[in-house]
């Protein structure tokens, strides 16, 4: 059973210390018979300015060599993010201060201009969002993703954004813009249709319903989305597949993925409080099933593994996916973003060509 009490509107209770620290706090009970609400948590945000602003991978698994991630931590707080260990290299937890303690990289675009005007540099499609999402909200004060893109569309480079956030829609006529020009292309996950669910997996993302009209607002401009129905958990959502795959395809999009249950480090204690607090019923099915697909782990990271996991449930799954998907036309392969309009623009008191 989970040890800590459930905080409204928060994916998890727990905050344990990260992995690097030496000391861990814990509560206790002082015998006194005074038990009170826990305080409610407000976001806290501090700026950090970057040194660099792509981070490159050679990860076989991923379809992009390059990312920028404008924040860490998101305060979505859905309790499943396999980003909340990354949390750990900044002394904080991968629980509650994931979610409750923001750090924001204000000067991201001015380094990425530096990066992407370097001679050396060769183009190719930069994924956003791929460790927290990029239209988490606080975004909205502090438009570093805005200003991101604002840059990307000056140089012409193309660009994969992944989010769950209503906030992109701010952004329609910047993405319209560079859709038009096949630099843009929007990934928007889509984890369960039953609303409940969604609220107590992932208490600060937009609802099920309220991405679908996301989608639908995104491909109405002309912006290619593709439907992410991730992460797929065994014995909770997998029987919502299908129903998933045609609800995004009915709102617009174009393309779809999946990607299984990723347990990483701390995720995986994370994890299996929720299911005592929230799935008590579930969860010895739910955790043998995914032990099932990682040889007996409750994760296993290898390249090729990871994503999908492996053996008999796996394979149903993956062929669930690609029937519904041919069914509904989300099989075409999608068309590569463009790459030969890139263009580093003329910058103050450069020589211009006389030719």
């Amino acid at each position: 059973m989970s040890a800590t009490q459930p905080i409204k509107a928060r994916g998890t209770a727990s905050n344990e210390a990260g992995r690097f620290e030496r000391f861990a706090t814990v509560a206790t009970d002082d015998g006194w018979d005074n038990a009170e609400a826990l305080p409610f948590l407000r976001t806290e945000t501090r700026e950090e300015f970057a040194r660099s602003a792509i981070t490159y991978n050679k990860s076989p698994d991923l379809p992009f060599d390059r990312s920028i991630n404008p924040y860490r931590g998101c305060e979505h707080g859905c309790v499943y993010c396999f980003a909340r260990p990354s949390h750990a290299y900044l002394g904080l937890s991968a629980g509650l201060d994931f979610e409750t303690r923001l750090i924001a990289r204000p000067n991201m675009s001015s380094v990425l201009r530096k990066e992407l005007s370097a001679k050396s540099y060769k183009v190719a499609p930069l994924a956003i969002g791929t460790n927290t999402d990029p239209y988490q909200p606080i975004e909205k004060k502090h438009m570093i993703t805005r200003a991101c893109l604002e840059l990307l569309r000056e140089f012409n480079h193309p660009v994969a954004i992944v989010t769950k956030g209503a906030l992109i829609e701010r952004d329609l006529e910047l993405l319209a813009d560079m859709a038009g020009r096949g630099l843009v292309r929007v990934g928007i996950s889509l984890t369960t249709l039953d609303t409940d669910l969604s609220r107590r997996m992932e208490p600060r993302a937009p609802s099920p319903p309220r991405r679908l009209r996301v989608i639908r607002a995104l491909t109405e401009a002309g912006v290619p989305v593709r439907v992410m129905t991730s992460p797929i958990v065994p014995g909770l959502t997998d029987h919502e597949l299908e129903n998933l795959l045609e609800a995004g395809k009915e709102a617009g999009a174009d393309a779809a993925s999946w990607i299984m249950l990723r347990l990483p480090r701390e995720v995986s204690q994370l994890w299996q409080d929720w299911l005592a607090d929230h799935e008590p019923s579930r969860a010895e099915k739910i955790m043998s099933k995914l032990r099932e697909m990682h040889g007996g782990r409750d994760y296993d990271p290898r390249w090729g593994h990871r994503m999908r996991g492996e053996g008999e449930y796996a394979e149903i799954i993956a062929q669930r996916f690609s029937k519904s998907c041919k069914r509904l036309g989300l099989s075409v392969k999608s068309a590569p973003l463009r790459c030969d309009l890139f263009a580093v623009p003329p910058q103050p008191g450069d020589q211009m060509s006389l030719f």
